[in-house]
């Protein structure tokens, strides 16, 4: 029986640890459906106004937002491809409010080869989500100075870039119809989320654990037969 125990706590242990991290991974479930459901909602609520200066990630993130103001000029386009447009652009337009504000409007998607076309200007009443996405890290290259585009949307450079607050409005509706530009509205769809794939993985580990202590005991109690 002595020659039992190592195996037997090795075994019995070594499931205890993949198991809690099994169970760990499914309360990480519970609580990003949850985020989710909260980021959701508050996608989908009403607009309002734009907040008053400062605004910020932490307070306003997702916020629904209705403006009315004019387009100005100096768009940026950021190298994209969403799934089922193929490759393209986000424009990244400039747009001052009745009031006098200047913010980032991300107007959505340019397919490639569409850059020379007209993007329809001026007045416009638009309707969206405030974005600060997280998209830059430190591999991320600068813009490129002669093609002229980004490769990632970094909402503090391009306010520098094109004089606005750092404050993006992602658009879902424009009161503008003659446009090459398809809007990219905000949705939940970029948030990850494997924590059921990794609670799985973690269960798995913990039965081929169980399977091989088995095979231990089995090959020490032959041995001792």
């Amino acid at each position: 029986m002595r020659r039992l125990v190592f195996p037997l706590v090795l075994g019995i242990g070594g499931a205890a640890v993949l198991v809690g991290l099994g169970l760990w991974q499914l309360d990480r479930l519970e609580q990003k459906l949850a985020q989710i459901a909260r980021i959701e909602a508050a996608i989908g609520a009403a607009p309002s106004a734009l907040p008053p200066a400062p605004v910020d990630a932490a307070t306003h993130r997702y916020q629904p937002v209705a403006v009315e103001g004019t387009y100005l000029d100096g768009d940026l386009l950021v190298l994209a491809s969403p799934k089922g447009l193929g490759p393209g652009y986000r424009v990244i337009a400039p747009f001052q409010t009745v009031e006098g504000r200047r913010i980032l409007v991300d107007r959505g998607f340019l397919r490639e080869g569409a850059q020379g076309l007209p993007r329809e200007g001026g007045k416009a009443r638009i309707a969206g989500n405030l974005d600060w996405p997280q998209e830059t890290d430190r591999f991320t290259p600068p813009p490129d100075p002669v093609r002229g585009y980004w490769f990632a949307r970094d909402v503090p450079a391009m306010a520098a870039r094109l004089e606005t607050e750092p404050v993006l409005l992602v658009l879902r509706e424009t009161s503008q119809t003659d446009t090459p530009v398809t809007p990219l509205p905000v949705d939940s769809s970029s948030l990850r989320n494997d924590h059921l794939e990794y609670a799985i993985t973690w269960f798995g580990l913990a039965a081929v654990w169980l399977v091989m202590t088995a095979f231990l005991i089995r090959r020490v109690l032959r041995r001792r037969a």
